[in-house]
Order: structure tokens, then C-alpha cells, then sequence
């Protein structure tokens, strides 16, 4: 059993289901049932060219697997994929991106200093 995560947009927000059977794709699925259960999420705010990240959480029953790194490292790789601009105001993504600096460029320069990704 694996995890998948999705992008939802009619809930503005990025989801990661675990107990996903192997061979399920880890793609976004259109309809957003992406079978397994639901272990947490990356609440996002979309605008012209930018995504502001202001929440992450993971149900405290999946903690400890690894499931929001993965969960930022996809929400973040859908953002670099649409040529969104990042906007970590949420404290996990933030410090998520500041230990993984390859995905600093999705922010931008102007405002890295106030994320402290300078």
C-alpha cells in the first residue's frame, strides 16, 4: 500500500490519501476520489499566476510517515508544473521549502526575505 496525492480544487486544496493499492497512478485524479483514506492536506489560495500555501495538516493517525513532505513535494511540483509563482504563508511549507532550496526559485526573489528564504 502506497499514497496519492490529489489536487482539489473545489476545495482549494491538495490532498494525500493513504492505503492506495499498488498500480494506482499518484497523479491527480479528475474526480478526486483517489481511493485509500484521507490523511491530511495542503489548503491553498489561487490567484492570477500565484498559489499561496496557508495551511498543511495531517490527521495524527498517519504522523510519522513521511505523508507531508510528500504532500508538499507534489503540491509543490503541480505549482512548478502550472508556472505558478509560491507563496508559503503556511509555517511547514515554508520550512519545507527552506530544507529542499532547489524549490526556492517558486517563490519570488522579491519576497523570499519575508518567507526567511533569502
Amino acid at each position: 500500500m502506497g499514497h496519492r496525492v490529489v489536487d482539489n480544487p473545489e476545495r482549494s486544496r491538495f490532498e494525500i490519501f493513504e492505503g492506495v493499492s499498488e498500480g494506482v497512478s499518484e497523479d491527480a485524479s479528475e474526480d478526486g476520489n483517489a481511493g485509500g483514506e484521507l490523511a491530511g492536506f495542503a489548503e491553498y489560495h489561487l490567484s492570477e499566476g500565484e498559489i499561496a500555501f496557508i495551511h498543511t495538516e495531517i490527521d495524527s493517525r498517519f504522523e510519522g510517515r513521511g505523508l507531508a513532505g510528500a504532500l508538499a513535494r507534489a503540491a509543490l511540483d503541480a505549482a512548478r508544473e502550472r508556472g505558478l509563482a509560491v507563496l508559503p504563508y503556511c509555517p511547514f511549507i515554508r520550512g519545507w521549502i527552506g530544507k529542499h532550496p532547489e524549490y526556492t526559485e517558486l517563490v519570488p526573489a522579491g519576497r523570499r526575505a519575508r518567507f526567511g528564504l533569502a
